[in-house]
């Protein structure tokens, strides 16, 4: 079933199991979180290792705090498990995150609100064709892996980079190429060589494991044409929000600590990351990553609005917000966001 045909369906099943929740209750002792699979997802494998959520949610006084993690990559799948009502904070794609808050503002059973920032880095366009030296030479039988056609991360990344590259009115100029798949399966299509798939515009560590076969040639890097912006986020239903403003603190308190630690001891969070991946990669691979200029991590969203503004000008949402404020929890309102 499609995103948009489960909506109403979705909505009726969160109704549901957040219909008990309210303000005066007490809050919630158990929280169900989700994760990806790329170096972008750094700071909440961080916090799953090191236990931080359970740690500042015993701080905050909510007692013994059970804390279970899930493995989700792709705008869509993580929306329809939002929605579904099978996960109550998750990391994702800012594009993915924009789309559902469009798409669910003021509707009360469903809406959603960014929670934090989480991290940015450089996706490169990664190829196997040797007739492939820029995003000009794709030709309509190239296959390009992302996961989450249209709203994912790499897919509206790749939406904006097309808009600059041939101009505003051609963004989806390389949207039928485009092919969903989770980021370790279009690492071993792409490698192999032998599917349909000819590129894979990712994320660490993919993107540098790739590079490391002697087929495959980086055509283009989103940094160097996008300039610096949040590429994931974290978001909720407002109503879990609104009922649990210790859990929400405690979060982002967890947050801010990961992102300390990754940025005070990088090599001890690359052994985390190398240790807990589930594609293999050393160490010191790891580090090579997190020393990348464009690789950073901040609870802070930086940029989220001017995505939200391509996203409303090319008519993939309908409603557009007016400042970042607008879709992130009052927590963070007097950070230096944009």
């Amino acid at each position: 079933m499609s995103w948009s045909k489960s909506f109403t369906a979705a909505a009726l099943g969160l109704a549901a199991l957040l219909g008990a929740t309210g303000a005066s209750q007490a809050e919630v002792k158990e929280i169900r979180l989700s994760k990806g699979y790329g170096i972008l997802y750094l700071p909440l494998i961080v916090m799953e290792d090191q236990k931080l959520m359970e740690k500042q949610a015993e701080k905050a006084g909510l007692g013994p705090f059970k804390v279970n993690w899930q493995m989700l990559d792709g705008g869509n799948i993580i929306n329809d498990a939002m929605m579904a009502g099978s996960l109550d904070i998750a990391g994702t794609g800012a594009p993915g995150f924009i789309t559902l808050w469009a798409k669910a503002k003021g509707i009360p059973a469903v809406e959603v609100v960014g929670v934090s920032g989480l991290s940015s880095t450089s996706l490169w366009m990664n190829t196997n064709n040797p007739e492939i030296k820029s995003l000009k030479d794709f030709k309509p039988s190239d296959k390009i892996a992302l996961p989450g056609i249209k709203t994912s991360l790499s897919a509206v990344m790749l939406q904006m980079m097309a808009a600059q590259e041939f101009g505003k009115e051609n963004y989806a100029k390389l949207d039928p190429m485009t092919v969903g798949l989770p980021h370790p399966e279009a690492l071993a299509a792409l490698t192999s060589g032998k599917t349909e798939i000819t590129a894979h515009f990712t994320s660490p560590p993919f993107s540098y494991i790739e590079l490391k076969d002697s087929k495959v040639r980086r055509v283009a890097n989103s940094a160097d044409v996008l300039g610096r912006m949040t590429m994931d986020v974290v978001f909720a239903p407002k109503r879990f929000v609104d009922a649990n403003p210790k859990v929400v603190q405690a979060f982002l308190d967890a947050l801010d600590e990961a992102c300390t630690l990754i940025a005070n001891d990088k090599a001890a969070a690359a052994e985390i990351y190398a240790r807990t991946a589930k594609v293999k990669t050393t160490k010191e691979d790891v580090l090579e990553m997190l020393q990348d200029k464009d690789t950073w991590f901040s609870a802070t969203p930086e940029g989220v609005l001017k995505i939200a503004e391509f996203m409303h000008g090319v008519g993939s949402i309908k409603v557009k917000p007016a400042s970042w404020q607008d879709m992130f929890v009052t927590q963070l309102r007097d950070r230096k966001g944009s």
